[in-house]
C-alpha cells in the first residue's frame, strides 16, 4: 500500500465541524476593530530573513532556534516564514509611505511560524491577530490598546483573564539596568545555565525570561528595571496607570515582565490566565518606539499587541460558550430526472432570496434523502415531487420541530422559512 502523507507536525488542519468557532471569532474581531477605527492590512507570510534578525534581535530564541529560514535557490536570497507580525507590518508601512498620511491604526490576522516543540496552545504554524498603532507617543494609546483587549474578552465571553503591566524605560534606562544586571549575574556565574551564560553580555535581559526552574531564585533577586527608570519613562508609566484606574481596569505591576523581542521599550503588558496550564499568556504587547528607525524609517513612536487565536479558542471552548454553528436553512429534496429542472430553479430562487439552501445531489430514495436533510442541520426540508409540480406548490417539512408538513406556494414557503 502507498504510505499516507500526513500534515507536518505542529501544523494542523481545521475541520468543518470546528470551523464555526473560527467564524464566530473572526466576525467578532471585524466588528471590534471597526468600533475602534482600526483598518486591516495584509502582509506576505515570507519576508527577507534580515527583517526579523534586525527587528527581533539576533540573540533571541526566535532567531536562534525557531525561525523557518531557507535559501531561495533561484536568486540566493535568505527568506523566512514570518514568526511574528509586527516587523512585517512596520516594513509594509514604510515601504508604502503610510505614515505620510499621518498616524496609523492597523490590524492584521494570519499564520505565523516557529519551529518549537508542539503542545496544546503552542504550534509550529499558529495564528495571531495583531494590532499596531504607529505615530502615537503618549500613554493614552497604550491605554487604548489595553482597554480594547478588555472589551474583546467581554465580546468573546471570556472571563478569568488578568492584566500584568510593566515598563522597560528608555534606551538610557535599559543601558543602566543592563550594567547593573551584568554585574549581578557575574557574581552568580556559577549558578547560571548555558543559555544564560551565552546571553550574559550580548542580551542579559533575555536571562530574565528563562523558564529554567533552577534559575528562578537568581532571577527573582536580580536588579529591577523600575529602579533604573528615567524621569520621562516613569511619568509615562504613571500616566498609563492613572488612565487604567480611571477606566476601571484592574492590573498588577510585574517588574519581571520581559518581552521576548528586542524592539520593546517603555510600556509592556500581558493578559494571562491560569485556565490553559503552562501556556497562560493569551495576549502580549507594548511600546516599540525604536523599531521603525531600526527597519530604515524615521524615528516614529509606536505601540501594539498580538494575541494567539488558538489559545483564545481553547478558552472559549473551555468556558462552554453557546456559539451557534452555521447550518443551512433549507435542504431541497426531489424525485430525480422528472423534477430535477424544477428543483434547480427552486434552489436558485431560495438563494437569491438570501436563504442558505442545499440541493440534494446523487440518487436516493425519499427516505434516504430525508436522512441527508436531517444530518445536514437544516431547519427545513423542501420537497419537490411530480405532484407538487402538478399542483404548483412545494412541500415544507419542519426538521427541528414537531409541526405538520404543509403544501404551499414557493413564495409563501420563503416567507414561512424567513419568518422562523
Amino acid at each position: 500500500m502507498v504510505k499516507k502523507i500526513q500534515a507536518v507536525r505542529g501544523m494542523n488542519d481545521t475541520l468543518p465541524d470546528q470551523e464555526y468557532i473560527w467564524d464566530f471569532f473572526e466576525q467578532t474581531i471585524r466588528k471590534w476593530m471597526a468600533a475602534y477605527g482600526y483598518k486591516k492590512i495584509r502582509m506576505p507570510i515570507v519576508e527577507y530573513t534580515d527583517l526579523f534578525v534586525r527587528s527581533i534581535g539576533e540573540v533571541t530564541d526566535i532567531v536562534e532556534k525557531e525561525m523557518y529560514t531557507f535559501l531561495d535557490h533561484l536568486n540566493g536570497d535568505s527568506l523566512t516564514l514570518r514568526p511574528e507580525g509586527t516587523a512585517s507590518c512596520v516594513r509594509a508601512v514604510l515601504e508604502h509611505n503610510l505614515l505620510y498620511m499621518g498616524p496609523q491604526r492597523l490590524f492584521y490576522s494570519g499564520s505565523m511560524f516557529r519551529h518549537e516543540r508542539p503542545q496544546k496552545g503552542r504550534y509550529r504554524q499558529f495564528h495571531q491577530v495583531g494590532v499596531e498603532a504607529l505615530g502615537y507617543s503618549g500613554p493614552d494609546i497604550d491605554a487604548e490598546l489595553i482597554l480594547m483587549c478588555s472589551d474583546l474578552w467581554a465580546r468573546l465571553g471570556i472571563s478569568g483573564v488578568c492584566l500584568q503591566i510593566s515598563t522597560l524605560g528608555s534606551i538610557e534606562s535599559r543601558k543602566l539596568h543592563r550594567s547593573k544586571l551584568i554585574k549581578y549575574l557575574e557574581k552568580n556565574l556559577d549558578h547560571l545555565d548555558e543559555d544564560a551564560r551565552r546571553r550574559l553580555y550580548k542580551n542579559p535581559l533575555r536571562v530574565l525570561d528563562s523558564k529554567n526552574p533552577e534559575m528562578q531564585q537568581i532571577i527573582n533577586d536580580s536588579p529591577k528595571i523600575l529602579e533604573s527608570l528615567d524621569k520621562e519613562s516613569l511619568q509615562h508609566f504613571e500616566e498609563l496607570q492613572n488612565i487604567l484606574n480611571e477606566q476601571g481596569i484592574k492590573f498588577e505591576i510585574n517588574p519581571r515582565l520581559v518581552r521576548g523581542l528586542d524592539y520593546y521599550n517603555r510600556t509592556v503588558f500581558e493578559w494571562v490566565t491560569e485556565r490553559l496550564g503552562a501556556q497562560g499568556t493569551i495576549c502580549a504587547g507594548g511600546r516599540y518606539d525604536d523599531l521603525v528607525e531600526q527597519i530604515g524609517g524615521k524615528p516614529t513612536p509606536a505601540c501594539g499587541f498580538a494575541m494567539g487565536i488558538e489559545r483564545l479558542l481553547d478558552l472559549i471552548v473551555e468556558q462552554k460558550k453557546d456559539i451557534p454553528a452555521s447550518v443551512p436553512d433549507v435542504y431541497v429534496i426531489h424525485q430525480g430526472k422528472g423534477t430535477a429542472k424544477q428543483a434547480w430553479e427552486t434552489v436558485n430562487h431560495l438563494r437569491n432570496q438570501g436563504l442558505n439552501a442545499i440541493l440534494h445531489c446523487g440518487n436516493g430514495s425519499f427516505k434516504a434523502q430525508m436522512k441527508k436533510a436531517d444530518s445536514s442541520g437544516a431547519r427545513f426540508a423542501l420537497i419537490i415531487g411530480e405532484n407538487e409540480i402538478k399542483d404548483g406548490v412545494v412541500s415544507v417539512k419542519y426538521l427541528r420541530k414537531r409541526i405538520k408538513q404543509v403544501n404551499i406556494e414557493l413564495l409563501d414557503a420563503i416567507k414561512l422559512i424567513k419568518g422562523t
